[in-house]
């Protein structure tokens, strides 16, 4: 059975990109946000096996997102997506329980990679 994914970004042609790179490698869309409040009420709907998300986004962010999902299902596997230059919310990030960061503009192997390892 395909790996479900729940895509969050508040750009909507990243997140096409983002749902592209992985329906072409065979995982299934589990849905899409784009802001954090949003990402966890679906994450707690569809309980996805993985979840891609950016950091900056209005209403709430990513690492704000992060720590509620994994407050609630600390077993919740989250890349998060950063623009160069963010490294200090990457570390944030990592400290805050996420499983690895890919860095805009993505390059569609590394997405894969990660969300590989993520989920193995």
């Amino acid at each position: 059975m395909a790996e479900r994914i729940l895509i969050v970004d508040d750009a909507a042609f990243m997140r096409m990109m983002v749902k592209d790179i992985l329906t072409k490698n065979g995982y299934e869309i589990a849905g899409e946000a784009e802001d954090g409040q949003k990402a966890v009420e679906l994450y707690k709907e569809e309980q996805p096996d993985l979840v891609t998300m950016d950091i900056t986004m209005p209403e709430m962010d990513g690492i704000t997102a992060l720590k509620e999902i994994k407050a609630e299902y600390p077993d919740a596997k989250v890349i998060m997506c950063s623009a160069m230059g963010q490294q200090a919310m990457v570390v944030d990030a990592i400290q805050a329980g996420a499983k690895d960061f890919i860095v805009k503009p993505f390059q569609a192997d590394r997405v894969i990679e990660a969300i590989q390892k993520a989920l193995s």
